[in-house]
């Protein structure tokens, strides 16, 4: 298993700006660091909700239909390229507000989040699986990911109006940089 390509996939997905990233990001600029928190703590149980979901599911998957992993595999790249794509052609000026910062609404954000199901449901059939299938490895790996998910909420929370300013400064740089890390990973995957 190659540990630099996971780790570089899962911060690229969960600090790159998405639905939950603006919804939070917003939840502080408009109503301060304490109901982003609210907001983030429900998204952080949502987002650790769906690893394991995916863990049990893929781990299922493999054991009935042997052959999905590859399947998976190619899912899992197309949409590490997809993602890239996205990213290098993203405009800031797009953010979404929300009314209000709260744990069922962080909750349900980052559970219907389309990129965030996505994700769940690549990231162990392309990069775990095909190594390990233990259910320790799979409970750890969910957790570091979830960790990981979490510190990019917490980032964006701390750091909110600086990011936004700064994505805004350098937003091409910025999202060349994420996009060559998207690629890498995509391409680390058949290493």
């Amino acid at each position: 298993m190659n540990i630099a390509s996971v780790i570089i996939y899962c911060f690229i997905v969960t600090f790159t700006p998405g639905p939950t990233n603006i919804v939070i990001l917003s939840t502080v600029h408009n109503f301060g660091v304490k109901k982003a928190l609210e907001y983030t703590y429900g998204a952080t149980i949502a987002f650790g909700t769906l690893l394991i979901i995916s863990a049990m599911l893929n781990t299922t998957l493999i054991t009935v239909i042997p052959k999905i992993l590859m399947v998976m595999q190619i899912i899992g790249s197309i949409y590490m390229l997809y993602l890239a794509y996205q990213i290098y052609k993203m405009d800031s000026s797009d953010s979404t507000e929300t009314k209000g910062g709260t744990f069922k609404s962080g909750f349900i954000m980052q559970f219907l989040n389309p990129k965030v199901v996505l994700f769940t449901m690549t990231v162990f059939p392309t990069f775990i699986l095909p190594y390990y299938n233990s259910k320790s490895v799979l409970t750890i790996s969910a957790l570091v990911i979830t960790v990981i998910g979490f510190l990019a909420f917490i980032t964006w929370v701390l750091f909110g109006a600086i990011f936004k300013t700064f994505l805004q400064k350098h937003e091409k740089m910025v999202n060349v940089i994420m996009t060559l890390f998207l690629v890498y990973a995509a391409i680390m995957i058949w290493m």
